[in-house]
């Protein structure tokens, strides 16, 4: 008798919906894009009911194909889904959004991170395996709200991230149920015990931030409720299918690209562009505020990871495509813009684009988004080139840290949506020196959704065995050795430009901008 279970991904982006097998074969989906709303400079907010819609409309959908097709809907088991792990919204004690949702793209706590920063606390690294306050952590963003949004101060009872949100709504929760899992808990960044999976009070209060705000943490595969007669009626499901907790979209992603184990690297090309390493546990010369370095926990319990990063990583593709090119939406437009790409010689003739379009990183927090070294002859698809060129220039200096810590790259898995580049992935083989390696799987977070759904339910009875099975590689890349002594030295420029020659352009262009 075939079973059936839902898992969406809630990313920055978009939504996907989809229903697997136990055989992992997708019998239906569907894709909804999400809107980013920029109400100031360096201010990034969206809508949380946005998901939930997606994830209804998307659940009725699948219910349409699975008809035409002739499928049990009554055979869905569990629904499953992951969300960004740094972001949240403030919700009432209906548990409704009473704030925008602002995620890791949003800068307006720079002042404020800064501040907590200059305190130098150890307490950070030695709980969190985080040293510093960051302004893309959900704790920084909790801190903004209670000193700025009225909303939330008159009517505010916890802080939720997005797929937490979604399926409280499936299951018909209120705010006193509110829940987080063990995973996207670490994404809080600061505030919490990461060993022992709890709310640090001593952390709280520092952050001036009352635990009573702070949702219950729970395990991924835990089931908090059931799916709601409303719904049911909406979508054409079974009213009462287990809703699973879900899990950070980052940790699925990790679980998805074999990162089950320590001492294993992986590429997260979504979004917020991510380079991570597993480890057992906090590593003291990684948990530093020089190494920019993120620390969570993974899904699967006693894994832990870092992670460097670029925030505007995929999105900046995206805007590329979308505001540089004018062709919104049209996904086929990047595989014409990496087809002419692949003529032009390493390097884009010279032309450096900074990806900083929602503001710097700790190399140059004035830093923005900018094209350089242009000419007569600069594309289209030259400008394409450098675009895919700078995520890898970032990518150096994170690699550049956990080489310097003893951490093996020798190769590396990409997943999620920029593993389908094979130009990208060849120029990271080239920048970074290792090998490069794609799955055959390549459903990143979703596949690991179906597969926890199932094990949620006693469907399946040992996950890691079947993360494991998971992994069999599609193509393999190796570096070019001649390209990745060029983009060595380009790499030592552009960091001498960023974080020295550019410093003053880049404090009298943020005058300009406001």
């Amino acid at each position: 008798m075939e079973k059936y279970y839902i898992g969406f991904d809630a990313g920055t982006q978009s939504v996907k919906v989809a229903v697997y097998n136990l055989h992992l074969e997708c019998v239906a989906e569907q894709n909804y894009p999400t809107h980013l709303y920029y109400p100031k400079a360096g201010w990034v907010e969206m809508n949380v009911n946005e998901y939930l819609v997606a994830v209804k409309q998307g659940m009725k959908d699948c219910v349409e194909q699975m008809k035409m097709k002739g499928l049990d809907v009554s055979k869905v088991r569990s629904i499953f889904g992951d969300g960004i792990i740094c972001g949240i919204v403030g919700v009432n004690e209906a548990g409704e959004a009473i704030t925008p949702y602002i995620n890791y793209l949003d800068s307006r706590c720079q002042e404020d991170v800064q501040e907590l920063s200059s305190r130098n606390l150890s307490i950070w690294a030695e709980e969190t395996g985080n040293a510093v306050p960051n302004c893309m952590f959900p704790a920084m963003i909790a801190r903004w709200l209670l000193k700025h949004n009225i909303a939330f101060q008159k009517e505010g009872r916890k802080f939720m991230h997005n797929a937490p949100y979604v399926l409280s709504h499936l299951a018909g929760l209120q705010a006193k149920d509110a829940f987080i899992d063990w995973g996207a808990m670490s994404g809080w960044g600061l505030g919490f015990q990461v060993y022992d999976k709890k709310w640090s009070e001593k952390q709280l209060e520092i952050l001036e931030i009352d635990k009573s705000f702070m949702p219950k943490i729970v395990k991924p595969w835990d089931i908090i409720g059931g799916l709601t007669k409303e719904i049911s009626d909406f979508t054409g499901l079974p009213e009462g299918i287990a809703i699973c907790a879900g899990a950070g979209d980052t940790m699925q992603s990790m679980l998805g690209c074999g990162l089950i184990d320590k001492n294993m690297a992986a590429d997260v090309a979504g979004t917020c562009a991510m380079f991570c390493v597993s480890t057992d546990g906090i590593k003291p010369e990684l948990s530093t505020s020089e190494s920019g370095l993120i620390f969570n926990s993974g899904t699967l319990e006693n894994t832990y990871f870092y992670w460097g990063f670029i925030r505007t990583g995929g999105l900046a593709l995206r805007w590329y495509r979308d505001n540089i090119c004018n062709q919104e939406g049209v996904d086929e437009y990047f595989d014409s813009l990496s087809q002419r790409a692949e003529k032009i010689p390493a390097g884009s003739n010279g032309v450096l684009f900074l990806p900083y379009l929602t503001g710097g990183n700790t190399d140059c927090v004035d830093a923005c988004g900018c094209f350089l070294n242009m000419t007569m002859d600069s594309d289209q698809a030259t400008l394409w080139k450098s675009v895919l060129e700078a995520i890898g220039y970032d990518y150096i200096g994170v690699t550049d840290i956990y080489r310097k810590a003893g951490v093996n790259l020798d190769q590396i898995t990409i997943t999620e949506g920029g593993s389908r580049s094979e130009l990208w992935n060849q120029i990271k083989s080239d920048m970074l020196d290792t090998k490069v390696k794609t799955l055959q799987k390549a459903g990143g977070a979703l596949i690991t959704n179906i597969l926890t759904a199932a094990y949620a339910v006693g469907d399946i009875s040992n996950l890691k065995e079947e993360l494991t099975s998971l992994l069999k590689i599609k193509k393999l890349y190796t570096p070019f050795s001649k390209n990745t002594i060029y983009y060595r030295k380009v790499y030592e420029l552009r960091k001498q430009l960023i974080q020295q020659d550019m410093t003053e352009t880049f404090r009298k262009l943020k005058e300009i901008q406001e």
